[in-house]
């Protein structure tokens, strides 16, 4: 395995910088979709972020155990399902909401099971941004998209809970690396059936090189490194403001306009997510879904 750098960030700063590599990321990736779709666009995202990660990390696959195993391939195919049902949402709706109801998964993970008072609040919270967001008229923001959307928050809440059983048998940088290359099973059917990886240039692969940099390897090495010093309860609250930070990348770099409910349904999940996890026993990383 590949020595680890020197130059390490502060734990609050990293995870920052995390957020906005996504978010950059994220708006990388919109510019993709109208020549590789949704499909063509994970696929490249993937399969570089896997090659990336694979030179950095240069994982022994061989030395690897049966438990391991068992555990590092049912996470990366979550990783992969999350990754490819997050970008069919974000080619329909704007990138903050789908980053608003992807979080839904981790906040309903964090809910469960308990039996406090205090829950109600959060729960009520969750259900009123959601209730903001859904276009009751039948018109405006593309119901397929919030579906996929939410259906990628469920990804990301079975994403969590194996990724936790995987960190317990496998150091972060190598899961991820090896998670990486299983996230491509359940994606790379789609793009190529698509055939827009036929359309590939050059400079379509350069930018695919800069959406597996700001979309994967950045963010998820800038994690591991964070929850390295910083208290997994610290980490989940930054975490929790992703969604304004997509809705203000989405305005900056998409020019993408939400509506007054629209701001408040963000504001009501991410003050749901963080007093879910200020009031959690056992808060959990919510590592970046998208």
């Amino acid at each position: 395995m590949a020595k680890p750098s020197r130059f390490l960030l502060p734990p609050v700063p990293a995870v920052i910088l995390s957020i906005i590599s996504v978010q950059g990321g994220a708006a990388i990736a919109k510019g993709l979709f109208p020549v590789l779709g949704a499909a063509g666009t994970t696929s490249i995202r993937i399969g570089l972020s896997a090659l990336l990660l694979l030179l950095v990390v240069r994982p022994r696959l061989a030395q690897l155990q049966p438990a391991q195993w068992r555990a590092v391939v049912p996470y990366g195919l979550a990783l992969g399902a999350m990754n490819f049902l997050f970008y069919c949402a974000l080619a329909r709706i704007p990138l903050g909401l789908a980053v608003t109801l992807e979080f839904v998964g981790p906040l309903v993970l964090a809910l469960a099971g308990s039996r406090r008072w205090v829950d109600v609040v959060w729960v009520g919270l969750a259900g009123a941004g959601i209730a903001l967001i859904t276009p009751w008229s039948g018109q405006g923001i593309d119901l397929l998209g919030m579906a996929f959307a939410l259906a990628a928050g469920a990804c990301w809440a079975i994403y969590i809970v194996l990724g936790q059983r995987t960190a317990a048998v496998l150091p972060g940088p190598l899961a991820v690396a090896v998670g990486m290359l299983f996230a491509a099973l359940p994606v790379l059917p789609f793009g190529v059936a698509s055939g827009s990886l036929l359309h590939l240039t050059p400079h379509l692969v350069l930018l695919g090189a800069g959406l597996a940099l700001f979309s994967s390897v950045l963010p998820f090495s800038l994690e591991m490194q964070a929850l390295k010093t910083m208290p997994t309860r610290t980490f989940s609250i930054l975490m929790s403001l992703e969604p304004v930070a997509a809705a203000v990348s989405g305005w900056l770099l998409l020019h993408e306009q939400l509506t007054l409910a629209q701001w408040l349904a963000v504001s009501f999940i991410v003050l749901a997510s963080a007093g879910a996890t200020l009031t959690s026993a056992k808060p959990q990383p919510a590592l970046h879904g998208e």
